[in-house]
């Protein structure tokens, strides 16, 4: 365990705890090097330079300092963990965080002092944070509604065929089987909770699920990492910094540059408030990144060297959870025998559905073993006319704002709801291991 902690802490030692080994500088399945001089990315590069200004590989450092992110974890919430749920009980640890979250701190006779040092580190602001782009970048992701929702689900797909995304779902059971529906539906009053209007402040719920998921994310870690399974060498460590960067960019500048598609007209303003209050999200989990991008071009470079970085290695793993996904929403049978019931059910599988074909590339849909979908693929792009003509509307006339932002709002509550049902959200680690 000393040997775990030096290298997913490298800043903090316990008494007594050995100089660490240098982390190395990036995992094996980390492919980028190998690729960028096959002929095809430089036919693909300078093809990109010419209709886009500038060239979609990001400087070399970028990349070595992205590599090496595959090793950071979160020292702060690590130690918490530590000193209050392994040190004392379970159920203490627990009911700290929750008295801190709602009551601060200060409520805590003798707090912990690693509690203590949490909790300051996420009330004072970093030095780059700027509320005014937290709340724009809020207020654009409610507006893309239900909508982002299955984009974000799509586009993750495509992160299934790495290990170091695929291996900690399909070994603790999250989104395989039976529980991908609730665990998506979860997810999204997640991502409700922490863009409901001044949902990240202090006391807040989406302050609060965000601290939860969070020291969620170390229980999984721990066990990840004691599990025969995990390669450290080829993945780096479980729910890294790297791999949690890549999930902030997919709920802000992916679905601000994709979703165009589907008529939504985010301004590039908007796009960059997304990536900030996606960053600030982060923060308050733990996620501290030693690169963020900082502008669209930035972004895109991201998003390049993520295409090729990737090893494609998970698997049968990969494909049973794309397969688990896109099946989730499949028609159940209806206890009331009510024909609306029934169409209503078939309509959610087919926009389900059209969604994961429109966006998921061909040959990747195909290599998954995935359904066909007939003429739900065609679904977000059927929508763009008239997304596109509201969405005009909404620029031009500014009372309309405010109404198109209740609207989404009242939708995808509802959403959530009906999936969900009189269930809450629940934020915690997996007990055992699938395999």
């Amino acid at each position: 365990m000393i040997q775990i902690a030096a290298l997913l802490c490298p800043d903090w030692y316990l008494p007594g705890m050995p100089q660490q080994t240098p982390a190395p500088q990036r995992p094996l399945e980390f492919r980028y090097w190998e690729r960028i001089d096959e002929p095809w990315v430089r036919r693909l590069r300078a093809v990109l330079r010419r209709t886009t200004g500038f060239d979609p590989a990001p400087p070399e450092e970028v990349v070595r300092t992205f590599a090496s992110m595959y090793y950071d974890a979160d020292p702060l919430a690590e130690a918490f963990v530590d000193e209050v749920y392994l040190g004392r009980s379970p159920d203490e640890g627990r009911a700290l965080l929750d008295q801190a979250i709602t009551s601060g701190v200060d409520s805590i006779e003798d707090p912990p002092a690693s509690l203590v040092e949490l909790f300051a580190d996420i009330e004072e602001d970093p030095d780059w944070v700027d509320h005014r782009l937290v709340d724009l970048g809020a207020r654009v992701f409610r507006r893309y509604g239900t909508s982002v929702f299955r984009f974000a689900g799509t586009i993750t797909l495509a992160a299934y065929a790495e290990n170091s995304v695929a291996k900690p779902l399909i070994l603790s059971g999250a989104y395989t089987g039976a529980s991908t529906r609730n665990r998506f539906a979860e997810t999204a009053a997640f991502w409700i909770d922490v863009s409901e209007p001044g949902g990240m402040s202090p006391g807040e719920p989406g302050r609060a699920a965000a601290l939860r998921v969070r020291i969620m994310h170390v229980f999984v870690r721990r066990r990840l990492l004691a599990h025969p399974e995990w390669d450290l060498e080829a993945w780096g460590v479980p729910i890294s910094q790297a791999d949690a960067l890549l999930t902030l960019m997919g709920g802000s500048a992916a679905p601000g540059l994709a979703m165009q598609a589907m008529g939504y007209r985010p301004t590039g303003e908007e796009i960059r408030a997304m990536m900030h209050f996606w960053r600030y999200i982060g923060h308050i989990m733990g996620v501290r990144p030693r690169w963020y991008p900082k502008d669209l071009r930035e972004a895109i470079q991201l998003a390049f060297m993520t295409q090729l970085k990737g090893a494609r290695g998970a698997g049968e793993d990969g494909r049973r959870l794309c397969q688990a996904y896109v099946t989730a929403f499949a028609p159940q049978p209806d206890p009331t025998g009510s024909l609306l019931g029934r169409l209503t059910a078939a309509w959610e599988n087919g926009v389900h559905l059209g969604y994961a074909r429109f966006f998921l590339p061909g040959p990747m849909y195909r290599d998954f073993g995935l359904p066909s979908v007939g003429l739900f693929a065609l679904h977000p792009l059927v929508q763009a006319p008239f997304r596109f003509a509201a969405e005009t509307l909404r620029r031009n006339v500014p009372a309309l704002d405010d109404i198109a932002d209740r609207r989404a709002r009242a939708s995808r509550r509802r959403w959530v709801d009906r999936q969900l049902g009189t269930k809450a959200a629940a934020f915690d680690a997996p007990r055992k291991f699938t395999r």
